[in-house]
């Protein structure tokens, strides 16, 4: 389906919803920024698992597909209508070669937000790019090359760090690293740490969407002490780089240091995959998980947003800093984790 055609000199572009997966997954692979969450599968998966609207968008010229972008479409009483490319992770936006196609993503996307009666797109690029459009850098990926063996990795490490992940190891903690029969495991760490930080959790039924559907790239670590899970997390990884999206520890395990004692091994494995970047995931500069990055190493790389709002409208803040949602954090902590697992799922589809 051709959605918009737009002429750009002598080149007309075309806007399509249609494009084959396999010219889609070949475009992002052939892109030197194309990342795994620009894929068409991750749509896919979203509306499996939340139930969104989405909509794959590829501008096409002669030469063939020269731009991607997907986008999913959010509608809360909360929050609103809007649309966001890609909620939920930390990458996505627009994938193109030039600036025209850029151009007629944006304009396509910006036409599919304002038919659903949205008032916001919500782009996350990694660099500016729309000088139109209002931009917020709050967030940085921390980013850390990594050595060709675990032995060099071990070497560059700062000696807290190493006296940490020792002080696990005496701790009598152990690793175990695997797919979808490990979620359970991860999910009651991850959910429980989520309601301790004043945040509706995600349901189980996302991570083992994940893990399945990226069986090949996808793992899941999981610390135990005494046969019960401490720490956990999923590690992607995608043209040699290795991403933890989502990590937990509880904070009854700090005094095992579980947490270094996780990232410690996730690295070694990583490096063992030939990886050659770990990334630790968004953070907040100068605040704590900004600095408990740091101390591996890696070096922030800022992350920019851009937005496209309607008439009269600001650009959105769901940032858990705003005061405005103090009451409801506070309130959340003082839940029951069971309880808080059963209905945070419900709320947090609406927040990408």
């Amino acid at each position: 389906m051709t959605m918009a055609a737009v002429e750009t000199g002598p080149t007309t572009l075309h806007v399509r919803t249609d494009a084959a997966a396999s010219l889609c997954e070949a475009y992002v692979d052939g892109h030197s920024s194309g990342t795994g969450y620009h894929y068409p599968a991750w749509l896919d998966l979203l509306v499996q698992v939340f139930g969104h609207e989405t909509r794959y968008l590829t501008v096409e010229s002669p030469r063939g597909v020269s731009g991607v972008l997907p986008i999913v479409f959010f509608r809360s009483r909360l929050f609103g209508t809007f649309s966001v490319s890609l909620p939920f992770v930390n990458y996505g936006g627009i994938l193109a070669d030039d600036a025209a196609a850029a151009n007629a993503l944006l304009e396509a996307a910006v036409s599919a937000t304002r038919a659903a009666g949205g008032t916001h797109l919500e782009l996350r690029h990694t660099e500016r790019h729309f000088d139109g459009l209002s931009a917020k850098r709050h967030k940085v990926a921390m980013l850390l090359p990594l050595a060709d063996t675990p032995e060099r990795q071990w070497e560059a490490l700062d000696r807290k760090v190493r006296n940490q992940v020792r002080k696990g190891e005496k701790s009598s903690l152990s690793i175990h690293i695997g797919g979808v029969e490990l979620v359970p495991e991860f999910y009651r760490v991850f959910a429980h740490n989520m309601r301790d930080l004043g945040t509706p959790v995600y349901g189980r039924e996302f991570f083992e969407a994940v893990v399945r559907r990226f069986a090949q790239t996808a793992r899941v670590f999981v610390v135990r002490h005494q046969g019960q899970p401490v720490a956990a997390s999923v590690v992607l990884w995608y043209r040699g780089v290795a991403e933890v999206p989502w990590a937990s520890a509880l904070r009854s395990s700090n005094a095992l240091s579980a947490n270094v004692f996780l990232y410690w091994n996730m690295l070694r494995f990583c490096i063992e995959q030939k990886q050659q970047v770990f990334d630790f995931g968004r953070s907040t500069p100068n605040e704590g998980t900004f600095h408990f990055k740091k101390q591996w190493g890696a070096q922030p790389r800022e992350l920019v947003w851009e937005y496209w709002t309607a008439p009269g409208v600001s650009v959105p803040n769901l940032n858990p800093k705003n005061p405005k949602f103090d009451f409801a954090i506070r309130a959340w902590q003082r839940l029951p984790v069971p309880v808080a697992t059963m209905i945070g799922p419900r709320i947090v589809r609406n927040i990408p």
